[in-house]
């Protein structure tokens, strides 16, 4: 999601602010389930968004993407080689063996909640399979660094030898973020990166982790319609993403069900 210039320090979150966005990522963790359990040949992208926007509502909280920069869904909705940032559409169809990839975030309070995760439809090739593993991996080794007195890019690093170290790469183009009041704040969090570098990671501290993994090169473009990013050699491309807050006792992962 293009990100709008906010904050320019990071903000550590008191408890009361924690409480409001464990909620909102709840939220989020709670819809995107429902919408992999509902996936299926035949749908299209815009019955998925009507979902994402039904699960937001009824649990008393608002779409965060919606207008967000100008993006003109609730759901991100990425097909196989498209990355990030797909725009749901009544014309679009799910298909057998499709990877699908669902973005969604959600304001509650004034507090965001942010996640993703990628999904097969129907039966799919084992490397659909090994690539939503590999980045799902990647995720949760991104998170294991998180944690009081590492420096952020102990999570990059993480992040890009679990990809890289079994034939993948990861897309640099598009990073992590803080996440908080704002759906973008500092810091950037990079897929990539060298151990021992960047801001020292501090008790609350709430940023989102989302490795994109492509099956084939990093390099991707953005389609004509401003938002849709693609692998620019067509090779498959997985999503991820999990907010977690930064404690005293290590990661918590706001958005996981």
């Amino acid at each position: 999601m293009k990100r709008r210039r906010v904050l320019r320090k990071i903000h550590l979150k008191a408890q009361w602010e924690l409480e409001r966005m464990r909620v909102a990522n709840r939220i989020v963790g709670e819809v995107l389930q429902e919408l992999k359990e509902s996936v299926a040949p035949g749908m299209t992208t815009k019955d998925l968004d009507d979902l994402a926007v039904r699960g937001i509502e009824k649990r008393g909280a608002k779409p965060a993407f919606l207008g967000y920069a100008g993006y003109p869904a609730s759901l991100c909705v990425s097909i196989n080689y498209e990355v990030v940032h797909g725009i749901p559409s009544a014309s679009r169809l799910l298909a057998e063996g499709d990877l699908v990839s669902l973005d969604l975030g959600a304001i509650y309070q004034d507090y965001y909640g942010d996640a993703a995760l990628s999904v097969a439809v129907g039966k799919a090739s084992s490397k659909v399979f090994d690539l939503i593993k590999v980045t799902e991996g990647a995720l949760y080794e991104g998170i294991s660094q998180a944690r009081v007195g590492n420096r952020l890019q102990d999570i990059s690093f993480a992040v890009q030898h679990f990809a890289e170290s079994r034939g993948y790469s990861v897309v640099r183009k598009f990073v992590g973020h803080g996440i908080g009041r704002n759906l973008h704040e500092p810091p950037e969090v990079p897929n990539y990166g060298k151990p021992g570098q960047g801001p020292l990671l501090k008790a609350g501290m709430c940023i989102a982790i989302e490795p994109m993994v492509n099956e084939g090169g990093s390099d991707v473009q953005v389609l004509s319609d401003g938002w849709t990013a693609v692998t620019v050699d067509r090779s498959l491309s997985a999503h991820f993403e999990h907010t977690i807050a930064i404690t005293k006792e290590g990661a918590e992962i706001l958005s996981k069900v």
